[in-house]
């Protein structure tokens, strides 16, 4: 500190002879030599002292265990962050995540390691999401903290949040980050688990004992019906008669529609000798939707749609949660982003192909919207599971010779209701 003192007055000093040889300009012009030559030596002195003594100032003060903090304090208060019973976030002037607690993690349905270093706004309702980046940008300036009000994802007012923003300095670091707690605003918006406490009911259990998730297992057996349900259907669609890509995609679709997504869309490679090129062949939206909307859906070219171009020319797969790219499934004839039209928070983009060696036959993209869950991992796993079982579907009754009558009425008893 006695440094910085010292510093702080040779500066002001400084200051003081600086002004004085400002008044030198009111001097007749044959004796401004001598002021000229004053100014030179303070120009000097700053150069040579004042400025390689502020570099010695700001590296000790950058330098790690610079400071006098105690460890044992830095991890009671890492311990007290985490414990709050309230989500806490700590961002940086762009609203990027930089630490987020316990309660927090529960409340956006997020891990803090895949958080930290993302937008916080991605886990937001999109007409919320620039008032949070301008506020949050106002505290770090160092404009006094301030409350609002935002959303997240899901119809109505339920996941209404108060989000208050409070400015602090963290030690070391030259520029202010900004603390965002959030807490529901009704009895309708969305519960926080809090973290559980040793000693409390419910608190930390034995090594090695572990409750079942009844959720998870409920999940998975939902998951495992879907995968049955689609096996049958598409065995029951090849034996059929005169099936087609298009009788096989429609019948997979269904199976899907408003059971696993909301939008279910499959695209067929249009020429395998021009691979990207594509036509759509089944799009399903939700009950509610106008017709014109899942009729534009329809008519899109899919070359206009970069995840199904992506997808068909290079066999890319995609599972994103409240898409980045508002164009990355193009635009309807009017030009609004389809995604954002119709408040996508998640999607899957999978390729149609029995193996990574074999062509891709198409593709099959999967929308959730409002305030329906995210697609997870598991579920990622499922749709590629179910893609390889519909191109093997396509694959039969693209390259199957025509039955024959006797074949064709036997194929058709064997699929019949009841049968």
């Amino acid at each position: 500190m006695s440094g910085a003192n010292e510093y702080g007055a040779e500066l002001t000093d400084f200051r003081r002879r600086v002004a004085e040889l400002q008044t030198a300009r009111a001097l007749p012009a044959h004796q401004r030599l001598s002021a000229l030559d004053a100014a030179l030596i303070e120009l000097q002195h700053v150069a040579d002292v004042l400025w390689p003594r502020y570099e010695q100032l700001a590296s000790s003060a950058r330098a790690p265990g610079g400071g006098r903090a105690d460890p044992r304090e830095q991890q009671l208060l890492r311990a007290l962050f985490q414990r709050l019973p309230i989500p806490v976030v700590l961002l940086d002037r762009d609203c990027v995540v930089r630490r987020m607690n316990f309660s927090a993690t529960q409340l956006f349905r997020t891990r803090a390691g895949y958080a930290t270093g993302r937008p916080l706004t991605e886990s937001l309702r999109r007409d919320g999401r620039a008032v949070l980046r301008s506020q949050v940008a106002a505290v770090a300036r160092d404009e006094g903290g301030r409350s609002l009000v935002v959303h997240l994802p899901g119809p109505g007012s339920d996941g209404a949040l108060r989000v208050t923003l409070a400015g602090l300095r963290p030690p070391g670091e030259p520029h202010s980050a900004v603390l965002a707690t959030f807490q529901p605003t009704g009895e309708g918006a969305v519960a926080v688990a809090a973290p559980t406490v040793p000693g409390q009911a419910g608190g930390v259990r034995p090594p090695g004992a572990r409750r079942p998730d009844l959720d998870e297992v409920t999940r998975h057996a939902e998951r495992l019906d879907l995968l049955d349900d689609m096996a049958t259907t598409l065995l029951g669609t090849v034996a059929l008669a005169d099936s087609g890509p298009k009788t096989v995609l429609d019948r997979a679709a269904a199976v899907l529609h408003g059971r696993f997504a909301d939008w279910v869309i499959a695209d067929v490679a249009a020429d395998p000798a021009r691979p990207g090129t594509a036509r759509r062949v089944v799009a399903l939206g939700p009950p509610d939707a106008a017709a014109d909307r899942v009729t534009s859906v329809a008519e899109q070219d899919p070359a206009g749609c970069p995840l199904v171009a992506e997808a068909i020319r290079d066999g890319v797969s995609a599972l994103q949660v409240r898409p980045h790219d508002a164009d990355a499934f193009g635009r309807d004839a009017s030009g609004a982003p389809l995604l954002i039209r119709e408040d996508v928070t998640s999607l899957l983009c999978v390729p149609l192909r029995v193996s990574p060696a074999e062509p891709v036959l198409g593709a099959l993209t999967l929308f959730r919207t409002g305030g329906r869950g995210a697609f997870e991992m598991a579920e990622a796993g499922v749709a590629d599971r179910l893609s390889r079982h519909i191109a093997l579907a396509l694959g039969r009754v693209t390259h199957q010779p025509p039955p024959s009558e006797d074949g064709r009425q036997a194929a058709e008893r064997a699929v019949a209701p009841g049968s």
